[in-house]
């Protein structure tokens, strides 16, 4: 096993600027700045540095559990027909989800780095978790930011973080939902920048977190493609992940984007359906535009105010993304599509009754679009999902939507 199947961190240079193409930046208060020039030095010394590697991989692989296993879901491509659907096992790390390849390397980073607090934002409650899980093992205080709407649909994973010691703080103001509880989490960060580091969780904010995030989930797409190559036969015609902010995805289409054959497929939120205007499909219905310190493609009105987003899954009900996916998007390496709730909550139920896994919901939605792709293509070609998580944290919002007759006929799922 090399040391990057093991889960040492993908070494890929700083995008010139900050930017991914036009996208990404530093769109900050000057009182941010001396914070985010300390962590673009210290970070790319740190990842390079061999005896940061070696801890770092040690952590993920004997702490996180890295490396995840590749899977030949057999029952649901016989039920979809088609091509060979391939799921990377991410539910399978510590914590249930991705989340942890970032938060164990950004609080051990912080930590190097001399910073004595961590704050960090949750919307599903996995970063928020994973965040915990990693404060907990380095003996640093966390306090994450929370909108009151996802407490209360996440209330599990609020009682995980609380457990874990973390202070949850909930966020009421606008919509209550990750993109408030993102705010609040920078307001705190200005606030304490001289010892506090913010875990940003997704691929989004000011340079360098879409990249650093992009360094610690790469991972996810490099130890993808060798196991495709050993266990599959060869690669896959399309990898799918669904996309909030999109760490996810862009950790698994790391390992493809130099092979040109390879389609990548984002899946975002579509709630509701685009029309109805309740939706997180940032890509497939925004345009360019600034939050949270970076350029990228934003939900927004005629007069650039942020919209509402609406999405079964809390850790899709994000109205930005991250720049990488706005330049894989704008460039055309990448394409976008968007399921609705109803679709996703039929992927769950397909998933847990035909492979007895309990996908998380934002899983579903990559679930939903794979199972509708693989049954265009032939039989010798593969489609790899991210199972980025599982889906215990969801079952009370799954069994709710059940009862108010949203879920799907069992029989037709």
């Amino acid at each position: 096993m090399t040391e990057v199947e093991a889960g040492a961190p993908v070494l890929v240079p700083p995008p010139p600027r900050g930017r991914f193409g036009a996208f990404g930046g530093q769109f900050v208060p000057e009182t941010v700045m001396p914070a985010l020039d300390e962590l673009a030095a210290a970070a790319p010394a740190a990842l390079a540095d061999p005896g940061f590697q070696a801890e770092l991989g040690r952590l993920l692989r004997t702490y996180a559990g890295r490396p995840t296993p590749t899977y030949f879901a057999e029952r649901l491509t016989a039920h979809h027909g088609g091509a060979q659907l391939w799921l990377k096992r991410e539910d399978l790390l510590h914590t249930g989800a991705h989340k942890l390849n970032n938060a164990l390397g950004q609080v051990f980073l912080a930590r190097r780095m001399g910073k004595r607090r961590i704050v960090a934002e949750t919307g599903a409650g996995q970063h928020g978790v994973a965040t915990a899980t990693a404060c907990a093992r380095f003996d640093l205080p966390c306090v994450v930011y929370m909108g009151v709407e996802d407490m209360e649909r996440q209330a599990m994973n609020v009682s995980r973080m609380r457990l874990l010691g973390a202070t949850v703080e909930p966020v009421a103001s606008g919509s209550a939902t990750l993109k408030d509880a993102t705010s609040a989490a920078i307001r705190d960060w200005t606030t304490h920048v001289a010892d506090t580091h913010y875990v940003i969780g997704s691929v989004v904010g000011p340079h360098p977190y879409p990249w650093l995030v992009r360094t610690l989930q790469a991972v996810i797409g490099v130890e993808a493609r060798r196991q495709m190559l050993a266990e599959a036969g060869g690669l896959p015609h399309t990898v799918v992940a669904c996309v909030g902010g999109g760490s996810n995805a862009i950790g698994i289409f790391a390992g493809f984007l130099s092979d040109g054959g390879v389609r990548l497929l984002g899946v975002e939120a579509g709630g509701l359906g685009l029309a109805s205007g309740h939706h997180a499909a940032t890509l497939g219905a925004g345009r360019p535009g600034v939050l949270h310190g970076a350029l990228s493609f934003l939900l927004q009105d005629a007069d650039g105010q942020v919209q509402p987003t609406h999405s079964i899954s809390a850790g899709l009900d994000y109205p930005g993304v991250g720049p990488e996916h706005s330049q894989l998007k704008a460039s055309g390496r990448a394409s976008y599509t968007a399921v609705e709730d109803r679709q996703a909550l039929a992927a769950f139920h397909r998933c847990a009754r035909l492979e007895g896994l309990l996908p998380a919901l934002e899983t579903a939605h990559a679930l939903a679009a794979a199972g509708e792709l693989a049954g265009t293509l032939p039989a010798d070609a593969r489609v790899l999902v991210s199972f980025s998580g599982r889906g215990d944290k969801d079952l009370d919002t799954v069994l709710a939507a059940d009862a108010a007759g949203a879920g799907p006929d069992r029989e037709g799922a």
